[in-house]
């Protein structure tokens, strides 16, 4: 097994920026541009990674080199790396926010290390091979997110952080359970070696409760409806840079595609059932809510169900269909989250209610209101947006499974999609002032950002287009021969 240090570069870059911002704590400039240094540096090798690992196959690190299963591994396959790809890429979007975004809560000393930190726990969940490593690694994102909400502007920062420590507990809780049943079974947490174990070998009892509650961990941190309470509150209270990029879906399609794949055709149904459950609450959510940042919150809750219902159905198209929609629908919602806290820095209390912003625009730049605009049309999938190509690229799934109740519920959603969306802009760049908008200032964040996110959504939708679908359409080939993962990691086999 050839050990490949852009997978360690991959790891180590925003570790050693987070220390190096640290060190320079007293000059907050000179801290986001070594963030925003790290991150350039950090999604360099991540591109580089992924171009390797579509090349040449997937990628191995053995940490110490000590070889599996005695020792750590990181593994680079064409699903790993490619959400990995996609987390680097956004969070040099929410480094490039911070320059000129004015929450006090970005000139704190522990901003820019928390948010690099936060950046090594994604892509380290992205590209273990160890559940242990896994389980520290969503730990530490866990961690480095909540702790930048509670250090955030709003007043109720502390609370929504502690709120969500609460529910990730619970996520904590069984991802542990599950760790321990499957150590307790196979004596090792290897995912290449325990899928080896489960394709050839018996299937314990214990290894089947463990399937069930490493899907309950990876459901709670996704935030799928019946496991949503408190999510709102987390969303809407974060600061505006702090773009968490789920890793439970990930998760998810590991249990599918690698570690329990003789299990898939039990979870599936049920992942597609919440899924519609979790698009209708989402969607209806959305409609019904006070706040901006609020019903960014429910959207994300239908969007996710979107996902899990293509990973439910469990075809060929339906998996393109999925990955396509989690790929493009991190770009769209990204540059969503920080357009709304560009309508809020415009206020003088920061406010995303629409009872205050309602009119609000006219007193903004008017390129705030097109890009709020065209980034709500990406989101409902109207073309030439990338989230029009997610929801085809579902739908094409959908007719493939012969599902058509469930996909006509989901064209039913995404004209929800729409419609809060639109309302949403005219409200706040259409309407006229009420009585009880809010005071504005005269500068607000800059649009720079969600600029280039905005950006990279019309290229995904029609310059990128082909390359993209060929990748994911790639990617779900690996995945659906788990042994390709297992070979890469253990070359003369599992034990040998």
């Amino acid at each position: 097994m050839a050990n490949n240090t852009l997978l360690l570069g991959s790891l180590v870059t925003p570790l050693v920026g987070a220390i190096v911002a640290l060190i320079f704590a007293n000059s907050n400039r000179l801290q986001r541009s070594i963030g925003v240094l790290t991150g350039l540096i950090a999604w360099v090798f991540s591109v580089s990674l992924l171009v390797q690992v579509h090349d040449a196959g997937v990628q191995t690190y053995a940490l110490g080199n000590w070889m599996p299963p005695y020792g750590i591994v990181l593994v680079a396959d064409k699903l790993g790396e490619l959400f990995a790809f996609m987390v680097n890429t956004i969070m040099i979007g929410g480094l490039v926010y911070t320059f000129r975004a004015h929450d006090k809560c970005m000139t704190y000393p522990a901003f820019i290390p928390l948010f690099l930190l936060m950046e090594v726990g994604l892509v380290g969940a992205m590209l273990t091979g160890d559940l242990f490593t896994l389980f520290v690694f969503m730990e530490l994102m866990v961690l480095a997110s909540v702790s930048l909400t509670a250090i955030s502007d709003d007043q109720y920062g502390l609370e929504a952080a502690l709120k969500y420590i609460l529910i990730s507990s619970m996520g904590t809780l069984f991802l542990l359970l599950g760790i321990a049943s499957l150590y307790a079974t196979f004596g090792t947490l290897n995912m290449a070696q325990i899928a080896q174990i489960l394709l050839t070998g018996e299937r314990p009892i214990l290894a089947a409760s463990s399937s069930l509650m490493l899907l309950c961990a990876f459901l709670l941190k996704s935030a799928v409806f019946a496991f949503h309470f408190l999510q709102p509150d987390f969303d809407t209270k974060a600061p505006t840079a702090i773009i968490v990029v789920k890793v439970g879906v990930y998760g998810i399609l590991r249990l599918v595609t690698l570690l329990f794949v003789k299990d898939a055709h039990v979870m599936e149904p049920w992942l597609s059932t919440l899924g519609i459950i979790g698009i209708l609450f989402g969607s209806l959510g959305a409609l019904r809510t006070y706040n901006a940042k609020r019903m960014l919150a429910y959207s994300t809750f239908a969007q996710i169900g979107f996902i899990l219902v293509g990973i439910g159905w469990g075809g060929t198209l339906a998996l393109i269909g999925a990955i396509v929609y989690a790929f493009n629908h991190a770009f769209i919602k990204s540059s969503l989250l920080m357009l709304m806290g560009v309508v809020a820095s415009y206020t003088k209390t920061k406010t995303a209610n629409f009872g205050d912003i309602s009119g609000i625009g006219s007193r903004m730049p008017r390129a705030l209101g097109w890009l709020v605009l065209l980034g709500g049309l990406s989101l409902a999938g109207v073309p030439p947006f990338n989230g029009f190509i997610s929801k085809l690229a579902l739908i094409q799934g959908g007719v493939e499974s012969g599902d058509w109740r469930n996909l006509i519920i989901m064209v039913g959603a995404g004209i929800l999609t729409l419609m809060y969306m639109v309302r949403a802009w005219q409200r706040i760049f259409q309407q006229s002032p009420l009585p009880t908008t809010v005071e504005t200032k005269d500068e607000g964040d800059s649009l720079f950002a969600p600029l280039l996110l905005i950006i990279v959504c019309l290229l995904l939708g029609t310059v990128f287009t082909e390359p993209l679908i060929q990748l994911v359409s790639a990617t779900v080939q690996q995945i659906q021969d788990p042994t390709i993962y297992i070979s890469a990691v253990f070359p003369a086999g599992p034990g040998q």
